[in-house]
């Protein structure tokens, strides 16, 4: 705490603003706006375009937080349920950006931060009828990648080359990760199982828009066709990666034309492989016309994936140690986990409601005995928590036993989660730990979103709707930045992301509906910040990708997010 203290001490005057959700508001539901800077105690709502206020209200009590900067003051407008366009106006501040009140107010927030991954999809181009100002030629076929010396296989020496095309780029560079795209498409995948009403009617207006399969499981088949391609069909281990050997620089796909490589097996990309392909496979038997024969494909996969990682269970992705041993040196994103306990428990749980087999659960340790997480790439366990709560009528009795465990620890980290909100000044569970302030903070508040939406799900308790909402407010613009954090959507946007798209592209818009990574102190990427405050520790510059660079695995639980509070708010 005293060092949080120093840091807000030692950072710039915070400048007065009216933070509050810029894409807009629920006509019955709460509205919040914090105001930085007031003098007085007053504020009013008027209509966007001009007008005579139609609200007026008193500001509450300045809060303060020391990872959070100046003091702030709440304006609630909870009681304005009238549908319109307006802005919010405090006295010596100025005016809010202007929002929205309407019913379905996030739904194209949903959709945008879906279609991003159209956007990124590889060995495909982005059409113009469908991209728009951001259509671009196919980049990376990925039909002529080399096994790396580290990858080598009886049936596959190094040097031989293979076929792995689609997927999609994983962040700002262009290359392919299999635990990152594990947590991206398993998230993705239980919004279908959780939202399945909701999903149907997510149109993103991608190609296979108007077939008989929801788009989102249309995208998410993109990735997921990938992730097959990377397990070595001989013994069924699963290479970590497909990359370059040094990032790219700041060109379109279609530039990139350096060799690629996929990169070592590991037993980390091996359970997430075993998790994703055993999940859409049961996925897929609801759909049976969208791929032929490919849930068998998918749980004959998981199956072999899973097996060579009981066979191999400490298989690390160690790049330092690689790069000592093997020609071409490989620089890229390395997504090394050194516990992969996790991994098998999320990889259990998939195959145990999959198959109906226990001896899956049985295995391995599914229940921890530490308390719940909020997932991210390389702490899954909540994952198989997630799925074990989803099935609860139809698991067998190994894992039945010990269900109200799981449901008990979900809520309890609910509840811890939802807790501190209402003491701080911007009422978000997301920053009441400082800690949450870590690169890709947004993703950690995304997760800690759908965290409390399953806690919703679970009790029927409104409040942790409420604070789910919380955490999307503070991702479209309730928070000490003034930035709505996805691209596109907002007054104020990340315009300068580090995303080798959008910087090459000639547009002056970013590619939107990409979530930035938010607030990070730690400002790994050696860039000027404006603040080391942090939940002020933000900078829209491509420079920062500490900060400002995008990633599935953070847009993922944004979706599901907006989509879950859409379909919760519906009801």
């Amino acid at each position: 705490m005293l060092a949080a203290i120093a840091l807000l001490l030692l950072a710039p005057q915070q400048t007065p603003g009216v933070h509050l959700n810029q894409v807009g508001f629920y006509p019955d539901g709460e509205k919040i706006a914090v105001v930085v800077g007031a003098q007085g105690d007053e504020f009013w709502v008027a209509p966007a375009n001009g007008g005579e206020p139609v609200f007026s209200g008193k500001l509450e009590p300045p809060r303060e937080h020391p990872a959070w900067g100046a003091p702030a003051r709440r304006a609630d407008f909870s009681a304005l349920r009238s549908p319109g366009q307006y802005r919010l106006e405090v006295p010596g501040v100025g005016a809010s950006p202007s929002f929205e009140i309407a019913p379905e107010v996030h739904a194209e927030v949903a959709r945008g931060a879906m279609k991003a991954f159209y956007y990124h999809r590889v060995s495909a181009p982005a059409l113009p009828e469908y991209a728009g100002r951001w259509a671009r030629p196919a980049g990376h076929p990925d039909d002529r990648v080399r096994v790396h010396p580290s990858a080598a296989s009886p049936g596959r020496p190094a040097g031989t080359v293979i076929s792995a095309p689609y997927g999609w780029y994983d962040a700002g560079d262009y290359n392919k990760y299999v635990v990152s795209s594990g947590i991206s498409t398993g998230t993705l995948l239980a919004l279908i199982e959780d939202y399945p009403e909701a999903v149907v009617g997510l149109e993103t207006d991608i190609p296979e828009s108007g077939d008989r399969v929801p788009d989102l499981l249309d995208e998410v088949l993109w990735n997921v066709r990938w992730m097959l391609s990377m397990q070595d069909p001989g013994d069924g281990g699963v290479y970590h990666k497909l990359t370059t050997a040094e990032f790219s620089g700041m060109v379109m796909p279609h530039e990139d034309t350096a060799p690629r490589f996929v990169v070592q097996k590991s037993t980390a990309a091996a359970l997430n492989l075993a998790a994703v392909a055993a999940q859409a496979s049961r996925v897929l038997r609801r759909y049976p016309e969208a791929a032929p024969g490919l849930a068998d494909s998918l749980l004959h996969a998981a199956v072999a994936a899973w097996q060579w990682a009981r066979e191999h269970p400490d298989v690390l992705y160690d790049q330092g140690g690689l790069n000592r041993r093997f020609d071409p040196d490989i620089e890229t994103g390395a997504y090394g986990d050194r516990n992969l306990a996790d991994e098998f428990a999320w990889a259990a749980a998939e195959l145990l409601v999959t198959t109906g087999q226990d001896s899956f659960y049985r295995a391995v340790p599914v229940l921890a005995d530490s308390a719940v997480t909020v997932p991210a790439w390389n702490s899954v366990r909540t994952l198989a928590y997630y799925t074990l709560v989803r099935f609860v009528d139809s698991l067998p009795p190994a894992a039945a036993d010990e269900l109200e465990q799981v449901r008990g620890r979900l809520i309890t980290a609910a509840d811890s989660l939802a807790a501190g909100a209402e003491d701080h000044p911007y009422r978000v569970p997301m920053g009441a730990n400082p800690r949450d302030f870590v690169w890709g903070s947004s993703g950690v508040a995304a997760n800690q979103g759908m965290l409390l939406l399953y806690a919703h799900r679970l009790t029927g308790e409104p409040r942790y709707l409420q604070r789910a909402l919380d955490n999307l407010d503070y991702l479209l613009g309730r928070n000490p930045t003034g930035y709505s954090f996805l691209t596109g959507f907002g007054d104020r946007t990340p315009m300068h992301p580090h995303h080798r798209p959008s910087q090459a592209d000639g547009v002056e818009d970013p590619v939107p509906g990409w979530l930035s990574g938010g607030p990070n102190p730690g400002r790994q990427d050696g860039c000027d910040y404006p603040s080391t405050v942090p939940a002020l520790a933000y900078v829209d510059d491509l420079c920062s990708y500490a900060s400002n660079e995008v990633a599935i695995n953070w847009n993922a639980p944004f979706v599901y997010l907006a989509l879950g509070v859409e379909a919760e708010m519906g009801d």
